[in-house]
């Protein structure tokens, strides 16, 4: 289902500068947090399936998109989810359900344990869980500055980047056993990405970073409101997400299909509302 309302776009002042965001449909308040590395840029099809059922709020998080970063040097997600209540303040947003893909799942997660008289409900579409051997290989390799030089050298630097995210997880580790079944975006998909990433090539990588570090079995069972994990059968947080799922309030989890299957974004949505209406129904 895909709503007729446009997508809008705008920034609103907060404590550590300015946030950009974008918004459509009316109603119940919907706050969506994408997932690193990009902005809200990469939820404008789920934003635009969502917005007849209420209002959709997708910022770009601190230092992505068009967002001021923080001014920290290594920000955690409980420092971007402080900003994230501040950007309720500043939107007038009184309470809202929030969804967050990865990154943006981890930022939920903490803004519900910061807030929880502001947060209804949280969905998490995939959860990261890693080993100190993982932990100390991404902090080392995956994500890092990508300086303007005037060579251009940096502009094939995240591209690479953006595409081979695609192709392996992680990234760079370009090998058979660490190939994804997933296939390549569209080029019109990863030249917005690409472009998403170039607005923050000095400052995107702290959130990505903070979400490495951010530890799901300690902070998944201080959410007090309803909460929902869910995932793609092809995400590579699939069997972390399903796994963890039991750490969260009522240990709810939903398997969803492949993102390339036809029903993905309509049963994502279904699982999605469904959850919604029920939390709402208990009294959330």
């Amino acid at each position: 289902m895909t709503h007729s309302e446009p997508i809008r776009r705008g920034f609103v002042d907060v404590a550590h500068g300015q946030m950009h965001y974008r918004t459509s449909g009316e109603g119940r308040p919907l706050l969506f947090l994408h997932a690193s590395p990009g902005s809200s840029r990469q939820l404008v099809p789920m934003i635009d399936s969502f917005a007849g059922e209420g209002r959709i709020i997708a910022p770009d998080t601190p230092g992505n998109g068009d967002s001021d970063a923080l001014p920290l040097e290594a920000p955690e997600i409980t420092d971007l989810a402080a900003a994230m209540l501040g950007f309720l303040d500043a939107m007038e947003l009184e309470s809202v359900d929030v969804y967050g893909s990865h990154t943006g799942g981890t930022v939920a997660a903490e803004l519900a344990i910061l807030a929880p008289d502001r947060v209804r409900s949280v969905i998490l579409d995939g959860v990261m869980v890693l080993t100190p051997e993982e932990l100390e290989d991404l902090l080392e390799h995956y994500a890092h500055p990508f300086p303007a030089d005037r060579e251009g050298a940096y502009l094939a630097k995240i591209f690479q980047f953006c595409r081979d995210q695609y192709l392996f997880f992680p990234w760079f580790k370009r090998t058979r056993a660490n190939r994804r079944d997933n296939g390549l975006g569209s080029a019109e998909d990863i030249r917005a990405w690409v472009l998403e990433v170039l607005k923050a090539n000095e400052t995107y990588y702290k959130n990505y970073r903070a979400a490495f570090r951010w530890n799901a079995a300690e902070r998944l069972p201080l959410v007090e409101v309803p909460g929902l994990i869910i995932a793609g059968e092809n995400d590579p947080l699939f069997d972390t997400s399903r796994d963890i799922a039991e750490k969260l309030k009522g240990g709810r989890f939903t398997a969803l299909p492949r993102f390339d299957d036809e029903d993905f974004a309509a049963t994502r949505r279904s699982a999605m509302t469904d959850f919604i209406a029920s939390a709402e129904g208990a009294g959330a």
